[in-house]
């Protein structure tokens, strides 16, 4: 006995395994071809075409990091509150009292960060 729904799950099982052995074949396969002795030129480090002077390995600040660490949590936040005004109406006091804690929240998250000079470049 099969219902829309098992067919359903078997195409997507039948997808996932076809990923997958899709990722084993083109994995292995561009290791049975890629060329690995290593040269000069593969071991130099590129960058735009130009030679590079001095060391690769310099430290960014750690700011940098926490900086694009609070763009990228407050882009995942924006999605979530454009998906909770897409149902607004289906929410009703409940639904609005919790984006505004969670509004805060985020708020507090940037004052925090602000006081602790994250968003300062220099």
């Amino acid at each position: 006995m099969s219902t829309t729904a098992n067919i359903g799950y078997l195409y997507a099982g039948i997808l996932l395994a076809a990923g997958f052995v899709f990722v084993l074949v083109a994995t292995t396969a561009a290791n049975i071809l890629a060329p690995h002795k290593a040269t000069k030129e593969k071991l130099q480090t590129y960058e735009s075409g130009e030679t590079p002077i001095g060391s690769a390995w310099v430290q960014y600040p750690l700011g940098f990091y926490i900086f694009a660490l609070l763009f990228v949590a407050f882009d995942v936040d924006i999605v979530f509150i454009i998906s909770w005004a897409i149902i607004f109406k289906q929410l009703s006091i409940f639904g609005f009292c919790e984006i505004v804690f969670f509004i805060v929240v985020l708020a507090l998250g940037l004052v925090y960060a602000w006081r602790k000079g994250v968003t300062r470049w220099i």
